[in-house]
């Protein structure tokens, strides 16, 4: 697999056209969404390379590491607006961290009793006190708007939960 990545990487750099884009979100924007390989960030925001700053993690949970990113992505590099978009049947959703470790130990993985998961028992509980971390985040500018979102893997459609 490997290797196909990397001749596939060839053929790309090959008729590389991206050099020269600014490092500056150049539509003012960051979204924080979930690793889910059904979320297509850019395409289904009509969004080009070089538009958004585009955060990814399990679930699309607010971290230390996020805000980390989102107060460069504010500060540096011309971001004004912040989307947290969480989606439909996520992993995460409708479960415990409880839960996600005895499924873990369920396919053999051990060692993971401190770990945080972040999981969700309540999917909208969960979206609302990640945009409150955002909109509480004292190294963020005041002016910085922050929204909420649902994205529906089944439709494509994203629907505004928390508004700015």
């Amino acid at each position: 697999m490997f290797d196909d990545l990397l001749r596939s990487n060839a053929d790309y750099a090959d008729g590389f056209t991206l050099a020269g884009i600014a490092p500056l979100a150049a539509r003012g924007f960051a979204l924080v969404t979930c690793m889910d390989s059904r979320i297509e960030p850019l395409t289904m925001l009509g969004l080009h390379p070089g538009d958004a700053k585009i955060l990814r993690n399990a679930g699309a949970r607010v971290t230390p590491d996020v805000l980390r990113s989102l107060v460069l992505a504010t500060r540096f590099l011309g971001v004004d607006e912040i989307a947290v978009m969480q989606h439909t049947n996520c992993a995460l959703a409708d479960q415990s961290d409880a839960d996600v470790r005895t499924r873990l130990a369920e396919v053999g993985v051990d060692g993971v009793e401190a770990w945080e998961f972040l999981a969700m028992p309540d999917p909208d509980g969960a979206l609302v006190a990640d945009v409150a971390l955002v909109r509480d985040c004292p190294q963020l500018a005041a002016d910085v708007r922050v929204e909420g979102w649902r994205y529906d893997v089944g439709t494509g459609r994203i629907l505004r939960v928390v508004p700015s």
